[in-house]
């Protein structure tokens, strides 16, 4: 297991070496549900969940969240790719293995965001493929760790729109309380699949938001 130090200064290393080429690829235009309550800082432990649009959207936010170390949870898939398996170690990446019954991820998040870190996810767990709805129907580890921590989920959402003549897009939602979404008198199962499917929603909004934002 890295330290966090080590962790932070690859994170700093990458940032500032990539800042760059980053801004070649992408050219991000960050839009704000509202800036006066989430903006690009983000104070304390947290919680983000994004729309997948592309293996690059982590790329995106590892620049959009400059000043936050985000360690995201990421798929075994991208640690098998020689390069990737040596650097998103080192970046502090959550090993996810979708193919095992593992769910060593989700307490690894737990002891982030219990130490006052932040922890990213996109919940959607794969890429969609041509013809289904986006965004796919939601896994629940998000919702299970925001409610066991009790940390706020911020939502975000990308337009994908990566190594194009046009600008990608990505838009900051507000913080999100899952205990407002939540309810004791239904079973575990049941909460968790609601919330998350609430979480989703606000995803869906904001993707709308985003668009007409960004016309």
């Amino acid at each position: 297991m890295r330290s966090r130090a080590s962790i932070h200064f690859w994170n700093g290393f990458v940032k500032i070496t990539g800042w760059l080429a980053q801004w070649v690829c992408f050219r991000t235009r960050i839009y704000y549900e509202d800036r006066s309550v989430q903006g690009r800082r983000i104070k304390g432990p947290a919680i983000i969940i994004s729309n997948h649009t592309s293996v690059f959207d982590y790329a995106v936010y590892l620049f959009v969240f400059f000043s936050r170390t985000v360690r995201f949870q990421m798929a075994e898939l991208l640690f098998r790719k020689k390069f990737l398996g040596w650097l998103l170690p080192r970046l502090g990446g959550i090993y996810v293995d979708r193919e095992g019954y593992d769910f060593g991820f989700v307490a690894r998040s737990q002891e982030i965001l219990e130490r006052g870190g932040v922890v990213g996810i996109f919940p959607e767990s794969r890429l969609p493929r041509p013809g289904e709805e986006r965004p796919l129907p939601f896994k629940v580890s998000a919702a299970y760790l925001a409610l066991t921590t009790g940390v706020p989920v911020i939502p975000v959402v990308t337009d994908g729109s990566y190594f194009r003549r046009r600008r990608a897009h990505v838009l900051i939602g507000t913080p999100i309380d899952v205990r407002d979404y939540s309810d004791e008198s239904r079973s575990q199962k049941d909460d968790l699949r609601i919330v998350s499917e609430s979480l989703r929603q606000r995803i869906i909004e904001l993707e709308k938001l985003l668009y007409e934002k960004s016309k």
